[in-house]
């Protein structure tokens, strides 16, 4: 409760029911929290939050970290902040960069829509009882228009499809897209791209430059 105390209205999402008499009740006295006993990933974002800004706060489980981010990102434009913890792994996903162990498509859908950092690492000592991972805390603020002008379809099929398989080269990524390896070639040639570079090395800007380049 303590962003109910330094002057935040704060919608509380909970999805289990068994909790929410207790959450209710410490609530009760803090007339700038309304508790909502709802599925995060199934809740009307829009209708709950109207218009103004709002900060994302949550303590997210693995398995609902990358969907829940993304989709807010992509459909809730009420949200520009998230500070969330989540699981290292997780969190190291949404701010890699190029080259980084942990880059992917999560992290390049991240970076088309929001600036990402790692707020803090979180030790599983600090738990009780103890966890056996470590979680981090990882800050987005939503960009006010994306870094590349580029049709979203094109650009997240290019994704997809180059981190379909883990270290496969951009030729064969854009082979299962249905070019033919002299087709693959020449987009990837107009893009600046070898043909024998990993997905995992090139940047959004890239991605989106071979998307321009795809046929239609």
């Amino acid at each position: 409760m303590a962003l109910a105390a330094a002057g935040a209205e704060v919608l509380a999402v909970e999805v289990d029911r068994r909790l929410v008499p207790a959450l209710e009740e410490v609530a009760a006295a803090l007339p700038s929290v309304r508790v909502l006993q709802a599925d995060a990933m199934k809740l009307d974002w829009g209708v709950e939050l109207g218009d103004g800004s709002w900060t994302f706060c949550a303590n997210l489980p693995y398995n609902l970290a990358v969907p829940l981010v993304l989709d807010t990102l992509a459909g809730v434009p009420a949200i520009d902040r998230w500070v969330v913890m989540v699981q290292r792994e997780v969190g190291e996903r949404l701010v890699a960069q190029p080259g980084d162990e942990h880059f992917g498509a999560a992290s390049l859908r991240t970076a088309y829509r929001a600036s990402a950092s790692l707020a803090r690492r979180v030790p599983a000592t600090v738990f009780w009882p103890r966890p056996t991972i470590d979680s981090v805390v990882v800050r987005l603020d939503r960009l006010e228009s994306s870094p590349v002008d580029v049709d979203e379809r094109s650009l997240w099929r290019v994704v997809d499809a180059s981190f379909a398989e883990r270290r496969k080269t951009m030729r064969n990524a854009l082979r299962r897209l249905g070019l033919e390896p002299g087709g693959a070639d020449a987009v990837l040639a107009e893009a600046g791209v070898a043909p024998s570079s990993r997905p995992e090395q090139l940047d959004l800007a890239t991605f989106a430059a071979i998307a321009e380049r795809m046929p239609a």
